[in-house]
């Protein structure tokens, strides 16, 4: 029996260091499967911003979530929103169906955290098949090198950095309101 070789798995939010790490990475890691956790929350802005990263990229962006989005968790929690201290958004909408996705493969995800965000850790699979990798901190990458890469591969910032700090839902409690770029 063959063995399966290892799965390179790179989660693209909508933000910019995910994006720029999708950049960075595609020639590297041509094998790379690129996957997009939607909440069914998202912003306009976001969706067009993975379909303009699946046509640079040239590959299919997975879609997970299909058909359990947001509203779905949010009723199992009678209508409880979730909080800081209650993630339980980025654990079923983002975690849980990428561990669906690996299975038991053993698979390498790729996480864009920066060498200048050293309190990040990111995600961290307790499944001993799932093993994570920082490119960007690996390479001493900082927010700079970043908005270089977004800017020399012609694909930009997505629109919402006009007037929001990060992606994911519209009604996330991360976000800060924006007067202009990042």
């Amino acid at each position: 029996m063959t063995k399966k070789p290892v799965r390179h798995l790179l989660g693209i939010s909508g933000g910019k260091d995910s994006a720029a790490l999708a950049i960075y990475m595609r020639d590297k890691v041509p094998a790379m499967e690129y996957f997009f956790a939607d909440t069914g929350a998202e912003l306009p802005e976001t969706l067009e911003f993975i379909d303009i990263m699946e046509d640079y990229l040239g590959k299919k962006i997975k879609r997970l979530n299909q058909h359990r989005g947001f509203e779905h968790y949010l009723k199992l929690h009678n209508n409880l929103l979730p909080n800081a201290k209650s993630r339980r958004c980025t654990l079923n909408l983002k975690l849980f169906p990428f561990e669906k996705l690996v299975k038991n493969d053993e698979a390498i995800t790729y996480v864009a955290i920066r060498a200048d965000e050293a309190q990040r850790e990111g995600y961290l699979s307790k499944k001993p098949n799932i093993k994570a990798r920082y490119p960007f901190k690996e390479a001493g990458l900082v927010k700079e090198d970043i908005l270089q890469i977004l800017k020399e591969s012609g694909v930009g910032l997505p629109q919402y950095y006009q007037w929001r700090s990060r992606s994911g839902c519209y009604f996330c409690f991360f976000q800060r309101r924006m007067g202009g770029i990042v």
